[in-house]
């Protein structure tokens, strides 16, 4: 074994005793809730920095006395224990207060998508029925625009100045005593209860409100404490949506648990990132995989690598960008891992292994009882054998991670929460996979496990698609395509063509002065079968995205391939000149008959 080897094996050993150790206080503890843990926490560290924003700053006292006024002011509003507020606030310390006051009351906060608006935002408000809703200044007018297209109005209060008719939040804040609440006065919501409602992305539809408790709040954030060895010391630097559980729960509660400090910021911004992690000391980053990407894209910047980061952590890190933002801005260590705000388990690949996602541990097998079940692409659904029972994949094989349900509701580990629709919530649980009787979530994830116990990500179920009687995965197409000179990055995804089975390869790409079609598609013949190369390309100055950076495909794939309906140019892999041309009528109406071989 190298010297690298053992020193990620090490670390591994390290991350995942961590984790277990710090995540065993939760259950040691079951009444212990994050706002009370905060609460605790600002005992010992009063002036300590807790959060750290261009907006203002919260030490661990500050933060746990605006906790406290957060809790009695929704109580004074005739809110109480189960009763649903909502949250549509910009990224600021403010925001972690108002969920962490809130839910202290037993109240379940909905973090609503700041990027949402008109009907979007109105169905996200709509499905959680909340009794008051707290507006930022900035979105003010985003829910007033939508406030009379709700079937029930709740109360709404902004923070901030705003020319809305809205009632001014601050003055009644201050209105309320800000030391700790006592049982009498509020008991506090067991670790059982829901305490946040936090959506899915909605790439394929309008979003889900998925239910979090307090005991996965408090599991998450002990559990990340753990793998990362977060202290006092530690600065995480957190530029993520503060409504998604990654940025808002994941890399927040797992600094604050251990006294860190987490520095909150609006936006990502590849122009400001390097001087600010530098100039704010930051130890830590949470990542989501584009943004990566969108720093190795970057120009070169004064003081890219003079930063104090020992560990960024952090998901969808494709492996054609992982050596390259190692290397280039020299991050000590990478920790990928695998996890969804409603899935009942998390993958972590604490050796650092390109491309994987994670890997579990033999001690933790039976503690983290996943499998991949072989996949019918075209159906949608893992596949059945004689007796009704799914099978498990071999190695290397590609099926859909499922994770099991403990048989008791009480039983927390492995427990599927659910979303506020219970059509929806049933349609992620598997019956009688294996026996009469069991149930497994169902991740929506195609994966592969290799021979060493290292799963790999391959497409989300419905990307994966069948051309030529074989499944094309976009992910594996994309690592290809984003490999290419001059793209910067794209998005791949299945159109429908007239008169031919299945759906054929297209793909939408932000490209450089470098890139050249030509070029191009000698790259993808060197890398792809002939089945799996796209056979339309379209070129696009930016690429529409959700507030967690993962690109719209639904819209893409239903606009096809028809210039006129694209509104830009399209390209079609002509196999009778052997190049990219350009769809016009002809070439249209040829591909349509089927006239022009795919």
């Amino acid at each position: 074994m190298s010297e690298i080897d053992r020193e990620s094996a090490a670390f591994a050993r390290k991350a995942w005793l961590g984790a277990l150790e710090r995540s065993a206080a939760v259950d040691r503890d079951p009444q212990m809730t994050l706002p009370l843990l905060l609460s605790r926490l600002a005992e010992q560290r009063s002036d300590a920095p807790a959060l750290l924003s261009r907006e203002g700053n919260m030490s661990y006292g500050q933060l746990a006395r605006r906790i406290h006024r957060y809790a009695r002011w929704a109580l004074a509003q005739g809110l109480r224990a189960g009763d649903t507020a909502a949250l549509l606030m910009p990224n600021r310390p403010d925001y972690l207060a108002a969920w962490l006051g809130l839910t202290r009351a037993g109240i379940k906060v909905a973090l609503l998508n700041t990027q949402l608006t008109g009907p979007a935002l109105a169905h996200c408000v709509r499905v959680v029925g909340p009794r008051a809703l707290i507006a930022g200044a900035e979105l003010a007018d985003a829910y007033a625009a939508i406030g009379r297209s709700l079937p029930e109005t709740p109360r709404a209060w902004v923070a901030g100045a705003s020319e809305h008719d809205l009632a001014p939040l601050e003055p009644e804040l201050l209105r309320f005593d800000d030391s700790p609440l006592t049982a009498k006065e509020c008991p506090a919501p067991t670790v059982d209860a829901t305490a946040l409602y936090i959506y899915t992305s909605g790439t394929t539809g309008l979003p889900k409100a998925a239910a979090v408790s307090h005991y996965r709040v408090m599991q998450w954030s002990h559990w990340f404490a753990g793998m990362l060895d977060t202290g006092p010391d530690d600065r995480m630097y957190d530029c993520l949506p503060l409504y998604h559980s990654v940025g808002g729960v994941v890399a927040t509660g797992a600094t604050l648990v251990a006294g860190g400090a987490v520095v909150i910021r609006r936006r990502f911004s590849a122009s400001d990132f390097w001087r600010d992690v530098r100039e704010e000391r930051c130890t830590l980053f949470q990542y989501i995989g584009e943004l990566c990407r969108y720093l190795v894209n970057a120009p070169p910047q004064p003081g890219e690598t003079a930063h104090l980061l020992r560990i960024a952590c952090g998901n969808g890190l494709r492996p054609e960008v992982w050596q390259a933002f190692r290397s280039r801005f020299k991050i000590p260590r990478i920790l990928e891992y695998y996890a969804s705000t409603e899935g009942n388990f998390s993958l972590y690949n604490c050796e650092g292994e390109v491309g994987a996602i994670g890997r579990i541990p033999p001690f933790l097998a039976a503690r983290l009882p996943i499998r991949l079940l072989r996949f019918d692409v075209e159906r949608g659904e893992p596949l059945r054998n004689v007796d009704g029972r799914c099978e498990t994949c071999g190695v290397d094989e590609v099926g859909e991670a499922v994770g099991r349900m403990p048989a008791e509701r009480q039983q927390r580990q492995g427990r599927f929460e659910g979303y506020t629709d219970e059509a929806q919530s049933e349609r992620k649980i598997l019956r009688d996979v294996f026996d009469p009787g069991d149930a497994w979530y169902r991740t929506g994830d195609l994966m592969r496990r290799d021979a060493r116990g290292f799963y790999y990500f391959v497409d989300r179920v419905g990307d994966t698609y069948r051309w030529k009687g074989e499944n094309v995965s976009t992910a594996e197409v994309l690592t290809a395509l984003t490999s290419a000179r001059g793209v910067r990055e794209g998005v791949v995804y299945g159109v429908r063509v007239p008169n031919a089975d299945g759906r054929v390869g297209m793909a939408a790409l932000v490209v450089d002065g470098e890139f050249d079609f030509g070029a191009l598609r000698a790259h993808l013949a060197e890398r792809l079968p002939g089945y799996a190369r796209p056979a339309f390309l379209r070129l696009v100055p930016y690429l529409d995205a959700t507030g967690t950076f993962k690109p719209r495909k639904q819209e893409l794939s239903e606009q096809g391939f028809d210039p006129a309906r694209v509104g830009t140019a399209v390209y079609f892999d002509d196999p009778r000149t052997a190049c990219y041309v350009t769809i016009d009528d002809e070439l249209l109406n040829a591909i349509i008959k089927g006239r022009v071989r795919i």
